[in-house]
């Protein structure tokens, strides 16, 4: 069964069954299919020499955020990166991160970016592997660990202002697929 009728069918069941409402019921989408939202970037804005990009391809009529390149830490650089930023606050209730993804059996990066990561480098990040089958992700906010001096070890839900999924800090090819990424 594929995401979209797989979250078509948990739709239905919950307008079913009885109104209780849990934090994680709850999910803020980033659109893929606005591809106007998303930016990619590479750390040769720093000097590095790691090459990419960011293309959205139609898959199974869904629309999918491919990250590729090649990863380099030649040069004090290692990334490679796509970048959403929100619309609005997300409530505090928010737990986590949720993504369908699928890739090349390598390890990936959420980074976070709050109203206090004022520097390019600062981001709260955590990290998921990835496999050739679509599996669906969660990372709970408290997996996300400070990256960049002078960040607090911990941050504020409703002041999180972008998402970005990351190839990085180690040289690799990067082949990673998203069909869904947001908030739950």
């Amino acid at each position: 069964m594929n995401f979209t009728k797989l979250r078509g069918l948990m739709l239905a069941i919950a307008l079913i069954l009885p109104a209780q409402t849990h934090a994680e019921d709850a999910m803020t989408e980033l659109p893929l299919s606005d591809q106007s939202r998303w930016a990619y970037f590479s750390d040769q804005v720093m000097g590095g020499v790691s090459e990419g990009r960011a293309t959205f391809e139609r898959v199974e009529d869904q629309t999918v955020l491919h990250l590729t390149g090649m990863v380099s830490t030649a040069n004090r650089g290692g990334f490679i990166q796509a970048r959403s930023k929100l619309d609005a606050p997300l409530p505090a209730t928010t737990q986590g991160v949720i993504l369908n993804v699928r890739g090349n059996d390598q390890t990936y990066f959420i980074h976070l970016r709050t109203t206090r990561t004022l520097l390019p480098w600062q981001f709260y990040q955590a990290s998921f592997e990835v496999s050739d089958n679509w599996e669906e992700v969660r990372i709970p906010f408290d997996k996300f660990a400070p990256y960049g001096r002078f960040l607090r070890q911990t941050f504020d839900v409703e002041a999180i202002r972008s998402l970005a999924v990351a190839a990085f800090g180690r040289d690799h090819n990067a082949d990673l697929s998203v069909r869904a990424v947001g908030f739950y």
